[in-house]
C-alpha cells in the first residue's frame, strides 16, 4: 500500500533509521560514469567529486568533505559564504541537487553495489540467448483443450420431522446473589403493621 498523506511521508523521511537515510543520499552519475558502471545513481560518499546542478553556484565542482545524515545535507569543498563577523562557513547542499563526476572507489561495499547494479542492468538489456530460445519453445507447444466441468450439485439434507413440543416445567432461575435475610428490625416492623 502506498502512503499518500504528505504528513506521513514527511514523518517517515525525518524519522528514518540510518540504513534507510543512506538511500536518500543518492545523486545522479555523470553520463560517462553511467556508461562505465551501468547505473544511473548511487549514494554520495566523502571523497566523491560532484558538480552542483541547482542554485547560485550551478556548475561548481568540488570534493565532498562532510555528510550530515541527520539533516540530509552534504558539504562540498569551496562552497562557502562569509558571515557578518567575517568568518566563513560551509553551505549545506541536498545531494539530489548534484551530479557525481568521479567516484571514490576505496570502499569494497560500494564496488560490490556497482557491480550488482551493472549486472542487473545488463540482464534487463540483453537477456541470455538460452532464455529467449526456451521461451520460443514454450510458445510452440499446443495447449491442451480444456473440458468444461459440470458444477457439482449440493445434496439437499433431508428434513427431519419436527419434534412434538414437550411440556416443560419452567424452572426458577437461581441468581448468583443469595437472598437477603430479613433482619430482626424488619421482622418487628412487619408484625406491627
Amino acid at each position: 500500500m502506498q502512503i499518500t498523506k504528505p504528513g506521513t511521508q514527511r514523518k517517515k523521511l525525518f524519522q528514518a533509521p540510518a540504513h534507510l537515510r543512506y538511500k536518500h543520499f543518492s545523486a545522479a552519475l555523470s553520463p560517462d560514469l553511467k556508461k562505465k558502471h551501468g547505473a544511473n545513481a548511487i549514494p554520495v560518499k566523502v571523497g566523491d567529486t560532484v558538480r552542483l546542478m541547482r542554485g547560485d553556484r550551478k556548475g561548481f565542482e568540488g570534493k565532498i568533505i562532510r555528510v550530515d545524515r541527520r539533516k540530509y545535507r552534504i558539504f562540498v569543498e569551496g562552497v562557502t559564504r562569509e558571515k557578518v563577523d567575517g568568518t566563513t562557513i560551509q553551505i549545506p547542499i541536498h545531494p539530489s541537487k548534484t551530479t557525481i563526476i568521479s567516484l571514490d572507489m576505496s570502499d569494497k561495499w560500494r564496488r560490490k553495489a556497482l557491480n550488482r547494479k551493472g549486472v542487473l542492468l545488463e540482464k534487463e538489456r540483453h537477456p541470455p540467448a538460452e532464455a529467449v530460445e526456451e521461451k520460443e519453445e514454450i510458445k510452440e507447444k499446443p495447449k491442451p483443450k480444456e473440458v468444461a466441468k459440470k458444477p457439482r450439485r449440493k445434496e439437499k439434507k433431508k428434513k427431519e420431522p419436527a419434534k412434538p413440543a414437550s411440556k416443560t416445567v419452567k424452572k426458577a432461575r437461581k441468581t448468583a446473589k443469595p437472598r437477603r435475610k430479613r433482619t430482626k428490625k424488619a421482622k418487628v416492623e412487619g408484625r406491627s403493621e
